[in-house]
């Protein structure tokens, strides 16, 4: 298919992996109201590309995402309350609702700088691999403001509360490693390993049954907020409704394979699909 161009952000394809990437290099892809209508749309339409099996979300140029464009997202923002409603609407609308309920999966590929309002889409996407000497950061006090938007709400979700009470009142940075550490990212790697050291855990992800990926991911983020009994019984009726949308679930087709077959053995990959 041919993809829609758009002013701030660019998409990219290799295979089944999706590419989109913040494309505002020259300001260190802070993100404007334009960029976040764009990635809106781009998000609305990929949620239901048949060909993209796991969603990227990196920058262009030296930093992922520097966070929001203070000029053009609140000082002409507040010159123009129109503009000002939309544009929050969409940068909420686009870092969490779509990007945090997106039914395929999606990786965060960091790099550079990953400043402020970054963390609410770092922390939608359902995995995170950074560069070692990524920079993150919370800038906030400096500016007298307090991490605003939900980014507070994101680090008491991802930290625990110490390091996230540090890192918002002081403004300290951090690498990749420490992000790691912090419960922020899944891995950290070398800068020049970045790229392909994603493509090849997304490679991975798209052998899986796309169907118990959703249903998975689904699951860890709601029972989250749950207690014990209501988790419980909200995971027995997600996964009767998995095998009754899926007939290679319905059908047990790993259960065979591992029992019966013996032909796959579980944590050392899939069981074979469609065999």
């Amino acid at each position: 298919m041919t993809d829609k161009k758009y002013e701030n952000i660019e998409i990219k394809r290799e295979g089944a992996l999706t590419f989109l990437m913040l494309n505002r290099p020259d300001k260190r892809n802070a993100m404007s109201p334009g960029l976040h209508a764009d990635m809106c749309d781009a998000l609305e339409a990929l949620s239901v590309d048949a060909a993209t099996r796991v969603l990227i979300i990196g920058g262009n140029g030296p930093a992922w995402c520097a966070g929001q464009d203070l000029k053009l997202y609140f000082r002409e923002g507040a010159k123009d309350p129109a503009l000002r409603r939309k544009a929050s609407n969409d940068s909420h609308r686009w870092r969490w609702e779509l990007l945090s309920k997106f039914p395929k999966p999606t990786i965060a590929m960091v790099h550079g700088f990953a400043f402020g309002g970054a963390f609410t889409q770092l922390c939608a996407c359902d995995f995170a691999i950074v560069a070692e000497d990524a920079t993150f950061g919370l800038s906030e006090v400096n500016w007298g403001i307090i991490p605003g938007g939900i980014v507070s709400w994101n680090l008491a979700e991802m930290m625990l509360p110490r390091h996230a009470l540090y890192y918002a009142a002081t403004g300290e940075p951090f690498d990749g490693k420490r992000a790691v550490e912090l419960g922020l990212a899944n891995f950290a790697v070398p800068a020049k390993d970045l790229r392909s050291r994603t493509v090849e855990f997304a490679s991975k992800l798209t052998k899986l049954n796309p169907n118990v990926l959703r249903y998975t991911k689904e699951a860890v983020r709601v029972v989250r907020g749950m207690n014990v009994e209501d988790a419980k019984d909200y995971l027995a009726v997600k996964q009767d409704s998995l095998m009754r949308l899926d007939k290679e679930i319905g059908d047990r087709v790993g259960m065979t394979e591992f029992l019966d077959k013996k032909s796959y053995r579980p944590g050392l990959g899939p069981y074979q699909r469609g065999s």
